[in-house]
């Protein structure tokens, strides 16, 4: 059975977003690829960060080292699939990826960047390619062939 994407889960879009797109910087990301790329990247981050904090603060070397470790592999090793699937993200806005680096601005750079994450894509093929959610394109209705009774 193959699995489409609007059957695809949080952990299908991450695996979607880190081996298939590892470096894609081209082409279009729609709100879920993004989102749920993210939620997923940041619930398998945040436990180690956790444990390697308290090993931290009680003292617990080999505790703290291996959270460090584990947490640092993660985090450089998901960094360029998440700049990818951000780029990819304004790409479906129709925006460059060089948009990215509003998020230098402070404050208002990373509201900026966060509402066009959250805006819904274009509804056609634009300079990035295909509608990701309609990658066949809108059918309108001279386009249907007329059918004779």
């Amino acid at each position: 059975m193959q699995n489409y994407e609007s059957n695809y889960n949080m952990i299908d879009w991450w695996k979607k977003a880190v081996l298939k797109n590892y470096a894609n910087f081209d082409g279009r990301a729609r709100r879920a690829e993004y989102w749920y790329f993210a939620l997923f990247n940041m619930l398998l981050l945040i436990p180690f960060y956790v444990i390697a904090l308290i090993g931290t603060l009680k003292g617990a070397t080999g505790f703290a080292l291996l959270g460090w470790a584990v947490y640092i592999v993660l985090a450089l090793g998901t960094f360029i699939p998440s700049l990818a699937a951000g780029v990819r993200r304004l790409h479906d806005l129709n925006k460059s990826g060089w948009y990215y680096f509003i998020v230098l601005i402070p404050f208002i750079g990373v509201i900026i960047l966060l509402v066009w994450f959250f805006t819904d894509g274009d509804r056609h093929a634009n300079n990035y390619g295909d509608d990701p959610k309609n990658p066949a394109g809108p059918e309108f209705d001279f386009e249907k062939s007329a059918v004779i009774s």
